[in-house]
This record gives structure tokens, C-alpha cells and sequence, in this order.
């Protein structure tokens, strides 16, 4: 049984987590650096007389990727390795014609792959997470995404001034190599006076939930983790725990979600048609669960560490076909 593992020569525990829980079971990881592809490493698929088949190249030698039990979609950085004083109008030819291979692979294949990279992309879109979310039931924060200031003042003006705003995907900018995250922030009177800039780049806008702890839900398959945080006990992680850096990590504790909690929370996972997702959800203060939103490749990492969960071994019982599988598309168009 051979799991491919698409991720990058500098990924963090995440990938030899999975690779040691799939070789404990019995399978072998491979992983496909895509930081290396096409620099060092090589993909060949063929298709014709003499020509069907698809093989990984690498240092370690050449894998047979036709017989494939499952593919692990981890992190994309596709061309990373090509040289920097490349010419830019042949880099991102290359670069594209590297992501195209690639996923000629993924598209072709016909393996369990965790999870399409279609799916992915339309499980991503916030809009669509939080309307699902509501139609199984899960209760969610009001949300107004726009770049229209007027809008955003009457939505203030509605949730009683009380909002909170960040953007809908990852962003962060880099001064002097230093890396600057956009976290969640609340909107205060002096931003609410100031929102120039906004008519360049629509933001997303929601009612502050009141919180008593931050859930992360983490859910492989039919298998759900859910681990705690009390973000408020720290100034700093008011608004996002992230703010108050790794140190935080080790704070995290297992978390028993009510029974209708995890049913409904399964409910969406069906309809958004992913076998993972890492969840943001807040408890407040009254009890009640809100949902926030759902990573298609969130990170789990110090959940296993601190929080004393096996996450890497559902990923592998998941990869090797050891445990249900949510039924998902596996082929689409880039």
C-alpha cells in the first residue's frame, strides 16, 4: 500500500507524522516535495504505445505511481526551487507547466486522494462554509463581506458597534524578512472613521461573539477532535489566539463536544464534500457553540503534541483505507 504525500522539503511535523503512523500500519509514504519539482524532482506520466504509466523521480529513485492506494494533499509550492535570476517571462511558464503536471496526476488519478484539490477549492470560499454551516443547523455569526464603507458603517451600526474583521483567506506581508500575519481584529471607532483603502480590497466583517473558550474541531473522516483554549485569558488573544504566538500552543486540552454539536458538525462536512477540515468554533459564555469556519487544510500538528491526540494515525487509517471514507468527487478542471 503507497501513499503520495504532495508537500514541500521544509513542511514541519505534520509530514513525518503521517509518514511514520503510515509505515506503523503497514504502508509506505512517499512524498513528492513540490519545492523541488520541476528543479530535482520529476514526475513522468505517459499515455500511448508503450507509454501508459506515471512515475516520481527523486533522490531516493524512481516510484511506480500506477497502483497507488492514496494521495495526501498537504501544501503546493510549486517551482520554489527554480533559479531566482530566472527570467520572469520563462518562470512562470515553467512554474505553470509544473502545476499543470502535477495535477495531471491528481486529476488522473484514480486513488483515494485526501481530499480533491477541487473540493478544496470550493470548500474555501467563507460565503458558501457559513450558509452550509446554517443549513445543518449550526448557528453562525452575522457576516457582511464588502468593499462598500457605507455597508460596512450600517452593519456596525446594526450589531450594536460590536465587530470584528479579517480577510477570507491567509495573508501576510514580509518587511525587511520579516513576516507580518494578518489576524483577526476587532473594528474599532478609529477604523470605523478611517476605511480608506477598503473600495481596493473587500474584507469580511462579522458580529463579535462573545467568547468563554476557543474550540478547534478537527475532523478526519467520520473521526472528530475537538480541543479547547482559553483565549481570554491572555490580552494578546482577545480577538485571535494566533496573536499570542507558539507558546500558546501548549495550552490546548481536549474538549467533549455535545452529541447534536458533532452530528450536525458531520452533517457539513458531508455536504461540503471533505474528508478533512480543521474547525473554528466559540463557546460563549451562555453555553452555545458558533461556528466561525472551516480550514479544508488546517493545520493539527500541536493538537497531537499537546492536547494528546492521534490525529496522524486517523489521517493513516484514512490514507490506507482503514476506516470509512467520505464519498467525494476526484477528478476536475484546474
Amino acid at each position: 500500500m503507497t501513499v503520495l504525500i504532495i508537500t514541500h522539503s521544509n513542511d514541519h511535523e505534520c509530514t513525518p507524522l503521517v509518514v511514520d503512523a503510515v509505515s506503523r500500519k503497514g504502508g509506505n509514504a512517499v512524498c513528492l516535495n513540490t519545492d523541488r519539482f520541476p528543479t530535482e524532482e520529476r514526475l513522468v506520466l505517459g499515455l500511448g504505445k508503450g507509454l501508459d504509466g506515471q512515475r516520481l523521480i527523486t533522490a531516493d529513485g524512481e516510484v511506480d505511481l500506477d497502483n497507488l492506494t492514496s494521495v495526501y494533499i498537504r501544501r503546493f509550492r510549486t517551482g520554489d526551487g527554480l533559479p531566482g535570476n530566472m527570467d520572469p517571462q520563462l518562470r512562470a511558464p515553467s512554474v505553470d507547466e509544473a502545476r499543470r503536471t502535477l495535477f495531471g496526476l491528481l486529476f488522473s488519478t484514480n486513488a483515494f486522494v485526501l481530499d480533491p484539490y477541487t473540493n478544496v477549492q470550493h470548500a474555501e470560499n467563507k460565503m458558501l462554509q457559513l450558509e452550509l454551516a446554517r443549513s445543518v443547523g449550526l448557528e453562525c455569526p452575522d457576516t457582511l463581506i464588502t468593499n462598500n464603507a457605507d455597508d460596512v458603517r450600517t452593519f456596525v451600526a446594526a450589531a450594536g458597534g460590536s465587530v470584528i474583521t479579517k480577510m477570507q483567506s491567509s495573508f501576510q506581508v514580509f518587511r525587511e524578512g520579516v513576516e507580518h500575519v494578518m489576524f483577526t481584529n476587532t473594528l474599532d471607532a478609529e477604523n470605523l472613521d478611517d476605511l480608506a483603502g477598503l473600495e481596493l480590497c473587500p474584507m469580511m466583517f462579522q458580529s463579535k461573539v462573545p467568547k468563554q473558550l476557543e474550540l478547534r474541531v478537527t475532523v478526519v473522516g467520520t473521526q472528530v477532535y475537538a480541543a479547547s483554549i482559553d483565549s481570554q485569558s491572555s490580552e494578546k488573544a482577545t480577538d485571535d489566539w494566533r496573536k499570542s504566538g507558539v507558546e500558546f500552543c501548549s495550552l490546548w486540552k481536549p474538549y467533549e463536544l455535545p452529541d447534536d454539536v458533532q452530528t450536525k458538525i458531520l452533517a457539513l462536512m458531508d455536504r461540503i464534500q471533505l474528508n478533512y477540515g480543521a474547525m473554528d468554533i466559540i463557546l460563549t459564555p451562555d453555553g452555545r457553540h458558533v461556528f466561525i469556519e472551516v480550514n479544508p487544510v488546517g493545520e493539527w500538528f500541536w493538537l497531537d503534541r499537546y492536547a494528546g491526540f492521534q490525529i496522524a494515525d486517523g489521517l493513516a487509517d484514512l490514507l490506507l483505507g482503514n476506516v470509512p471514507r467520505r464519498q467525494t468527487a476526484i477528478r476536475g478542471e484546474v
